[in-house]
């Protein structure tokens, strides 16, 4: 599972200028398909796994999939836009071993000009995705697909889950994939408590590390019960909660720039055009 944050974390931090199109769950296969963008992920029986986001860079003529591959492209193709170097060296040795395979499988760990990074987002990835189930009685489904939405769900989980309602984590169960969870994320935690200066791993440098993490939060906030969230909040110091404020705060900020800088670009375009007009009335 990935969600749309990472990218737009790492679009807003290069302060490029995007506009967004939401894509239904059951319409994700039809769309990578269209765009000829290749699956780079597999099912445990060898079957292709379709996953968003995917990019279309006009000014490149180049289409991506997959948040940490759209995240290289954007460093390599734009290196000194908005805040610079998404990927600066740091120790990122944070890993995380499922005890039981994941229903949804994991970016591979393909050669990458940024391997301590590859590392850490399927290590962060799993860590995150091994606790989804705490989410699902969340999840804000559009009405328009959502059984179509929710049957895809199901046949990934087969033979463990045969309908949507046995995704559900009540009781004892449900504390216990808590208390899993919080201890997954300690080792995490550290990593969060060597720069006191803080929120990010860098101390008040966000990295690419910090939107891998920040996105999987985001996700959480969203889609588990208000309660839980403030506990997640809270764990560890409440380091996860000042990375999830910290991060929010800088996309408010970011996003409010680029809307100022592009509403001077539309004035200035006015002007020329006004400009234009008024000499070709003179002439």
């Amino acid at each position: 599972m990935q969600s749309p944050m990472h990218t737009r974390f790492a679009l807003n931090f290069k302060a490029l200028p995007h506009t967004t199109t939401w894509v239904a769950l059951p319409d994700i296969v039809d769309l990578r398909t269209t765009l000829k963008v290749a699956p780079t992920r597999k099912f445990a029986d060898g079957s292709d796994f379709f996953t968003l986001p995917i990019i279309e860079d006009a000014s490149t003529g180049t289409t991506l999939g997959d948040s940490l591959d759209i995240a290289v492209y954007l460093q390599q193709t734009y290196p000194s836009a908005g805040g610079g170097d998404l990927f600066p060296d740091q120790a990122l040795d944070y890993a995380f071993d499922p005890a039981a395979g994941l229903l949804v499988p994991l970016s591979a760990v393909r050669a990458s000009p940024y391997p301590a990074y590859a590392t850490f987002n399927v290590h962060v990835d799993g860590a995150f995705t091994a606790h989804t189930q705490l989410t699902t009685v969340g999840f804000p489904f559009d009405p328009a697909n959502e059984a179509a939405t929710k049957a895809i769900f199901v046949d990934r989980a087969r033979p463990y889950m045969t309908a949507w309602e046995d995704f559900a984590l009540r009781g004892d169960d449900r504390v216990r994939m808590l208390a899993s969870f919080e201890a997954t994320l300690a080792p995490l935690a550290v990593l969060y408590g060597r720069d006191a200066d803080g929120p990010f791993l860098l101390g008040a440098r966000a990295t690419y590390a910090d939107f891998i993490v920040g996105a999987w939060l985001r996700m959480f906030e969203v889609t588990l019960p208000a309660a839980e969230w403030q506990q997640v909040r809270g764990w560890h110091g409440g380091v996860f909660g000042r990375l999830h404020d910290g991060l929010q705060a800088r996309q408010e900020e970011e996003e409010e720039q680029q809307e100022e800088e592009e509403q001077e670009e539309e004035e200035e375009q006015e002007e020329d055009e006004e400009q234009e007009e008024d000499e070709e009335q003179e002439a």
